[in-house]
């Protein structure tokens, strides 16, 4: 638990000296979610949808908290557009992992 907390203190750190680093707003989230920090990693993933667009690991991280919190509309808009960003920038896994999160939940809105 104390190396959670120091990787935190440490990403944490470092955004505060660079408010717009993306990839270390996005490892902050992940770290959060490890201690059930839902909203504050909740803050870190919007920002970054909305300061920094092109930063496509966020969609499907994004999209997976919107549908934890029962925010299936916003989850489902997320995982398009970052369907759409990840084709532009050739990324296949990311790809891959939204296509298979977006048919996740459109079988389970089906059902």
């Amino acid at each position: 638990m104390s190396e959670n907390r120091d990787r935190i203190r440490k990403l944490a750190s470092y955004i505060k000296k660079n408010p717009s680093d993306s990839f270390s707003k996005f490892a902050l989230a992940l770290e959060l979610l490890k201690n059930n920090q839902v909203e504050k990693a909740l803050k870190l993933f919007e920002s970054i949808y909305r300061n920094d667009p092109e930063y496509v690991g966020t969609y499907y991280h994004l999209g997976k908290l919107y549908l934890v919190l029962d925010r299936i509309e916003d989850a489902e808009t997320c995982f398009r557009e970052g369907l759409e960003i990840a084709r532009r920038q050739d990324e296949h896994q990311t790809l891959k992992e939204l296509k298979e999160a977006l048919q996740e939940l459109e079988e389970e809105i089906d059902e």
